[in-house]
């Protein structure tokens, strides 16, 4: 008889945080949903507290897979896509965190992990970009795919309860930033493109590469995430009432029409702090710094994907 050519020819890497999953339920629906889409068995790579996705991501391109799908947080979506940028490989979101921020702006499936990998297994390619950070002049670039930011809504990321974020989703960050609203301003000094210097006293500079924020904030209105643009949010509440002139600059009809909150656009930035501030990558808190350069890396990055819905 002759012999039976199905083994199949695509595989894809799953690198998945445990703390997230549900466990060998989810493990089990995945393993089954790619042998009835025609996949091969996937690469199950778990991350550590001391490899949270980058060192399992280069496993998997040694291993010649097809896709990466990285399970877990926007921290596990974030060391995935830092080894994958430029690599060609795409990169595959099962969203199992709280913010799920780049999978809220692609328009993934954020509700349900096996529908999220089915649409992995049977999407296309689209490219986005990255963007790389340096903090305080390091020699080494980190990526983030959807904001970075200095300050307060840093700050914001570094006092959110573990155990709220579980109970309460997002809105843990709400209670957050409520009791990070007291604070004073520092000088800071900021270049778009190389240009001439602003000189403003800010509570954060935030930058974007995506629009959306958690609980439907569209933050950056004009942000796309394959324009090659990335988009500056300056908060700068002046007095007792500063904040209600933020809360107006970005959620009000005319957004720009506001001292306290200022929008800029280039393809890359820097920005000199008087003081050091908390820094953030993607929901990431990451320590402090007083200078910050980014810059946009036009369709860096791959993702698998069904198209958005219109």
């Amino acid at each position: 008889m002759p012999e039976n050519n199905t083994t199949p020819s695509r595989r894809a890497a799953v690198v998945i945080n445990p703390a997230k999953s549900v466990g060998e339920a989810l493990k089990g629906a995945i393993f089954r949903l790619c042998e009835t889409q025609g996949w091969a068995e996937p690469l199950w790579l778990e991350t550590t507290v001391e490899d949270p996705g980058a060192g399992q991501t280069r496993e998997a391109l040694e291993a010649g897979v097809d896709v990466v799908i990285a399970a877990g947080g926007d921290g596990t979506v974030r060391c995935v896509a830092e080894v994958l940028a430029g690599t060609g490989t795409p990169i595959g979101l099962v969203p199992l965190g709280t913010g799920n921020l780049l999978a809220r702006n692609l328009g993934v499936d954020i509700a349900d992990p096996v529908s999220a990998c089915f649409d992995v297994l049977n999407g296309s390619e689209q490219s986005v970009d990255v963007v790389t950070a340096r903090l305080d002049g390091s020699q080494q670039d980190q990526v983030f795919l959807v904001m970075a930011g200095l300050g307060y809504d840093a700050a914001i990321m570094a006092d959110t309860v573990d155990v709220l974020k579980d109970r309460m989703g997002w809105l843990a960050y709400v209670e957050a930033g409520i009791r990070k609203l007291p604070g004073k301003p520092v000088k800071a000094t900021i270049s778009v493109d190389g240009g001439r210097p602003v000189h403003r006293r800010v509570r954060s500079v935030m930058i974007g590469n995506c629009g959306r924020l958690m609980g439907g904030i569209e933050i950056f209105p004009e942000a796309k995430f394959d324009d090659g643009i990335l988009d500056l949010l300056v908060l700068a509440p002046r007095g007792r009432l500063g904040w209600l002139g933020v809360v107006a600059g970005i959620f009000g009809s005319n957004k720009r029409e506001t001292e306290s909150v200022e929008y800029f656009r280039g393809s890359s930035a820097e920005i000199r702090l008087e003081v050091e501030q908390e820094f953030q990558l993607d929901g990431d808190h990451l320590g402090t710094g007083k200078r910050l350069t980014v810059r946009a890396e036009p369709d860096a990055l791959k993702v698998r994907m069904t198209a958005p819905k219109a």
